[in-house]
């Protein structure tokens, strides 16, 4: 699960208890973030600002007479070296066609982004920030629409080698094996998820036949309104860590909100824009709601997957609890239903 909006907070030295020692993240200390930032040859002035960042760690490092720099620890084991500079390239490519994202720092006259230091990689990036996008102005989701057609028409020219697709498996089943098998969920409702979340993902596997043949290309594929930081000159996209091949509906739907008129009326901005720059398959308005309900279950399963890491209870208390899995179980019924009725029109 991508990033969420980099958000200044101040950093909290902890005292590391026994179990925190065995999750990955307990030796990133303030004085090992910036000695990685000084190996590349920057100077810090000691600032150092926590980003609002749960799946990696991220910083906003002051720098001596220049502008602060944001360094991204990955998560060890998520991503292999070769799935993350492929990112990288993608972001890079973006940004060379003047395409407004955030690619990360090249250092010391190579190519190099990927750093490691400490036994953490890391990349740096300069340090944009911005406002989230109001999306209840359709002029921004029309500008919005126009840069996710020129990032997705990119996208084609060539595929991910190694980086996973938006799927039914990998989103959906694997998310829901991991729960099941992960006793997360309480045992008095345990059955009651079960059942529900199977016949969630049987109806999306039913929409994806029916749009059987969509393209799958590279796409943010974490397209939410916190990865869409406004300016006064207009929006830019972060964190593409959850960059994949998947349908160009999957970074479109997430924009959409309120009852079917609104969703319509904003689907129909979003897509004039897109169109301006990529051709859209208006098949795969079959798949809206489909991929709704996977990220509701792959998201269930996120943060089951970090509930070893203390910043996961800590942020997010309300997940182990049977309230967060009953209000689950009747949000996976309301997208059951809502699957039954016909697609959102586009004209």
């Amino acid at each position: 699960m991508a990033e969420l909006p980099w958000i200044l907070a101040e950093v909290k030295v902890v005292t590391i208890t026994d179990d925190e020692d065995k999750h990955t993240y307990y030796k990133l200390t303030p004085d090992t973030v910036l000695d990685a930032v000084e190996a590349l040859g920057l100077i810090p002035n000691g600032r150092l600002l926590a980003l609002n960042s749960y799946e990696n760690r991220v910083y906003q490092v002051g720098v001596e007479d220049q502008r602060p720099v944001v360094a991204k620890f990955y998560r060890p084991g998520r991503w292999t070296n070769d799935a993350i500079i492929e990112e990288h390239r993608f972001t890079q490519a973006l940004a060379e066609a003047e395409i407004p994202v955030i690619p990360p720092l090249t250092f010391n006259n190579t190519e190099t982004t990927l750093h490691e230091h400490g036994g953490f990689r890391y990349a740096v990036y300069p340090n944009c920030g911005g406002r989230w996008p109001e999306l209840d102005n359709l002029d921004n989701l029309l500008w919005i629409g126009r840069f996710i057609g020129r990032i997705h028409a990119l996208g084609k020219a060539k595929d991910f080698q190694h980086r996973p697709r938006v799927d039914i498996e990998s989103y959906g089943w694997a998310s829901l094996r991991y729960l099941m098998d992960s006793q997360m969920v309480p045992e008095e409702i345990r059955e009651a998820y079960r059942v529900i979340a199977e016949q969630v993902l049987q109806k999306a596997e039913t929409k994806f036949r029916v749009a059987s043949d969509v393209q799958y290309f590279r796409i943010h594929a974490d397209c939410h309104p916190g990865n869409i930081l406004w300016t006064d000159e207009g929006p830019h996209f972060v964190d593409f860590d959850d960059a994949r091949m998947g349908p160009a509906v999957q970074d479109i739907w997430m924009l959409l909100a309120g009852d079917r008129r609104t969703m319509t009326e904003q689907l129909s901005e979003v897509l004039e824009g897109y169109t301006e720059f990529c051709d859209f398959n208006s098949v795969e308005l079959h798949l809206l709601e489909a991929l709704r309900t996977l990220r509701m279950i792959h998201y269930s399963a996120w943060l089951a997957k970090r509930w070893d890491d203390p910043s996961f209870p800590q942020n997010f208390p309300w997940f182990n609890s049977q309230r967060y899995w009953e209000e689950q179980i009747l949000a996976l019924k309301e997208q059951l239903a809502i699957m039954d009725e016909e697609p959102l029109v586009w004209h």
